[in-house]
């Protein structure tokens, strides 16, 4: 795909008061102006809702904020979810408290994921909050999908254009021992969260852009493929997250907020940071219905030749191979 144009015009822009300075070309942007700790203005809010959709990852320094402060900000957002396996406690179920240290390592985060996406209605948005970071490592990793999804060959965006995917909630399995009551207590959340389809290529409902939406963390198949099949192009898929020009990496420090468009956007916990001390909270905002893109025609699939590649290398070498 062609990596986004650096309009050096639109590199920092200003509305309601809020900053927003673009730091990624396929996504990432800070914001500035603002202060958390406070009820943010309609005005300030709508800049921030817009920042997220259109750079899919934002972030907020130098805010001290409280565990109150975190779900306000959240909740303006819309209805904060509970996650069913993290740790959490009674008081505020919907915060997760990540405490990683020498005694309690990271856990299932360091592989690129969106989040939740084994829910008949995932996340539209994750925030994280920084309260205690290591000296070195600890960084998160995000992948922009619709630069994923763009960067794939016409030809393969049309095959997977209106193919539905099988989400699980395969990473939490382990969770559960082998005694008969760990068992029953599988079987309920099995019950509770069975496997869901989701469309392979969805539809942003606020940007309209067309994002990529399998993930090697959640999805399990391709539906009505059979095995192998659904295995290579699920890989095939996967690996779009890994390519240079779609992601952007955040470096941690105190008092540091991100926050992400969990429709658009994948994540990557960097997990070299161990066993060195890292204490995050997070809120999760409940997401609508998954609307997917139209099936191709598959005689349209089949009259699709590749193009070649033009004389300037525009797409960091990942357009489709044109033989020579």
């Amino acid at each position: 795909m062609p990596v986004r144009p650096v309009d050096t015009e639109r590199i920092v822009s200003e509305s309601g008061g809020v900053t927003v300075t673009r730091t990624g070309v396929s996504l990432g942007a800070e914001i500035s102006g603002v202060d958390l700790t406070k009820p943010l203005p309609d005005n300030q809010f709508n800049a921030i809702e817009a920042a997220l959709v259109e750079h899919g990852v934002i972030v907020f320094r130098d805010q001290n904020i409280t565990t109150d402060h975190l779900t306000a900000f959240g909740r303006r957002f819309g209805e904060l979810t509970v996650h069913p396996f993290a740790p959490m406690e009674t008081d505020m179920p919907e915060v997760i408290k990540f405490r990683n240290d020498e005694e309690s390592a990271p856990y299932g985060t360091d592989s690129w994921h969106s989040d939740e996406t084994f829910r008949a209605e995932p996340p539209m948005a994750t925030v994280l909050c920084a309260k205690v970071v290591p000296a070195l490592g600890g960084d998160t990793m995000f992948a922009s999908m619709s630069a994923a999804f763009e960067g794939l060959s016409d030809r393969m965006q049309r095959f997977v254009s209106g193919l539905e995917a099988i989400h699980d909630i395969l990473p939490f399995r382990p969770l559960f021992g082998a005694s008969e009551e760990d068992r029953l207590e599988l079987h309920r959340f099995e019950l509770k969260y069975p496997l869901r389809t989701h469309p392979v290529v969805r539809i942003h409902p606020i940007s309209g852009r067309k994002v990529l939406f399998v993930n090697p963390v959640f999805t399990v198949a391709i539906k009505d493929m059979d095995e192998q099949e659904s295995r290579s192009l699920l890989d095939t898929l996967f690996r779009q997250a890994h390519v240079p020009e779609y992601q952007f990496r955040h470096r941690w420090a105190p008092h540091t907020i991100a926050m992400w468009d969990n429709r658009s956007v994948q994540h990557y916990a960097v997990h070299d940071y161990y066993p060195q001390r890292r204490y995050m909270e997070r809120v999760t905002i409940r997401g609508g219905p998954v609307i997917g893109v139209e099936r191709a025609d598959p005689s349209e699939v089949r009259r699709i030749k590749f193009e070649a590649a033009p004389g300037v290398d525009i797409y960091g070498g990942h357009k489709p191979y044109s033989g020579g």
